[in-house]
């Protein structure tokens, strides 16, 4: 075969994984290919976060009309133009693209190729049939969504994913979301708040606080969303409905279906075999804590392997992986990715977000701890805003108060996980956070508030 292209790193995918590898191989000075078989800039731009989150906020602003909590000053939410809507996210997509990932790469100087990219054998990976020389090899390929195997009839009914409901130019009448994790609670409060009946079946949130956890299913409620916390067995058509079955044999009905289970990692056309690469049972790929493969030639990061499946993860483990691919000499510091404080976010509304351990991880991984919970009807910047939906849970380490984890639920809850990460990776007490400043009439004055009560559980005054 012939070779006739030389590179010290070939990234395959050019998402968030990908771009970080990109970016840190060429600040260590490296020659670097990436090659993206689909859209420049992987899911998150093109199909996930981005115009997830966008639509979103748009149903969100249309929710937060039909509930204002001050009839002094009132709203009205009219029709709906999803149409509209779809190609404002669109443009805002494009955009994105051109300036964080195309103009990025071109600044970086790395070159960004459309093609497939496969292994021939352990030590050839070709593109388009065309082998490429390279020193080592970053996969970068992410995830698509996964179709569950223990529902039947899948196959013969016509469903909607996270991607393919960012498509719909018209809402239906109802929609049925099979999956109860982030992705099944986004897009219905997301079709909910733009007017479409909607159902969810599945546990909410099912590794979330179980303080957290209920009044998130308290709201969705609320809000008008049917919550049907069951498994689903099977689906099938009924005339121009889809019809769901239960675990327990109840039976829904709704206009569409959208399957939000989880994702499988994008693999199918890499022939991860021929280059010895393994996987585990779910098919994503092994990686060693310096995201190294079993063919030690090739790296793997982001979603594609067993990792948290966020981008900032997915940079993250990109950066490391691209580290020790082009590292040159053997006394170099290895990377290591610590997930230390690690945040994460449902942007539902009431947003719920968790930097650390929940109390239940926190016990299983050994610690010693305990937890106090403020509600939001504690908290002088909600009662304000005459919306005290929320909460926040802090655990903390017995017999040193160091944090260990922090959990919230409520209006801009996704805020407050930076500086709640900054105080877990620090190793900050909760004496630290009680006696540490905070302004008043603020969101973040919750975290000084709910340390407070691990030291006095007696009412406080304002600002006391």
């Amino acid at each position: 075969m012939e070779r006739n292209l030389e590179f010290d790193l070939v990234v395959v995918g050019s998402g968030g994984a990908g771009m970080a590898a990109a970016i840190e191989a060429r600040r260590a000075g490296s020659t670097v290919l990436v090659v993206e078989r689909g859209t420049i800039g992987g899911t998150c731009v093109n199909i996930g976060c981005v115009p997830s989150k966008t639509l979103l906020a748009a149903a969100s602003t249309r929710q937060a009309a039909l509930t204002n909590p001050f009839p002094g000053a009132p709203t009205a939410a009219m029709g709906v133009d999803l149409g509209s809507l779809v190609e404002q996210k669109d443009q805002l997509i494009t955009q994105l693209r051109e300036t964080k990932y195309a103009d990025v790469a071109e600044a970086h100087g790395f070159e960004v190729c459309s093609g497939e990219a496969s292994f021939w054998d352990p030590d050839t990976l070709v593109i388009d049939g065309k082998p490429v020389t390279t020193s080592s090899i970053v996969l970068a390929t992410g995830a698509v969504p996964a179709r569950p195997k223990d529902v039947t009839g899948l196959g013969e009914v016509k469903y909607l994913t996270s991607t393919t409901a960012m498509e719909l130019t018209e809402l239906p009448e109802s929609m049925i979301i099979i999956g109860g994790g982030y992705v099944g609670i986004e897009q219905a409060q997301l079709f909910a708040g733009l007017g479409v009946q909607v159902t969810i079946v599945g546990r909410i949130a099912p590794t979330a606080e179980p303080e957290m956890t209920a009044i998130l299913r308290h709201t969705l409620i609320q809000e008008g969303i049917r919550v049907v916390q069951e498994h689903a067995t099977s689906v099938a058509q009924e005339h121009e409905h889809i019809q769901v079955r239960t675990l327990s044999g109840r039976s829904l009905q709704a206009e569409r279906l959208l399957v939000a289970t989880g994702r499988r990692p994008s693999t199918d056309y890499l022939n991860l075999a021929a280059a010895g690469i393994a996987t585990d049972r779910d098919g994503f790929i092994r990686v060693d804590e310096h995201q190294r493969t079993t063919n030690q030639k090739v790296f793997a990061a982001g979603d594609v392997t067993a990792a948290p499946q966020y981008v900032y993860v997915a940079a993250a483990t990109g950066k490391a992986a691209a580290t020790n691919a082009v590292r040159i000499d053997p006394r170099a510091t290895v990377a290591e990715v610590d997930y230390t404080g690690l945040p994460a976010v449902i942007f539902s509304r009431p947003q719920l977000a968790t930097a650390g351990f929940t109390e239940a991880a926190a016990r299983a991984a050994g610690h010693r701890c305990e937890s106090r919970v403020l509600s939001f009807k504690d908290l002088p910047r909600a009662l304000v805003n005459h919306d005290t939906r929320g909460a926040i849970k802090m655990i903390a380490e017995t017999g040193t108060d160091r944090i260990l984890g922090i959990s919230i639920i409520g209006d801009h809850a996704a805020e407050l996980l930076l500086p709640a990460t900054y105080a877990i990776t620090a190793g900050m007490t909760t004496r630290h956070i009680a006696d540490t400043w905070a302004p008043y009439l603020t969101f973040s004055e919750a975290l000084r508030l709910v340390a407070g009560t691990f030291h006095n559980e007696m009412p406080t005054s304002c600002c006391a």
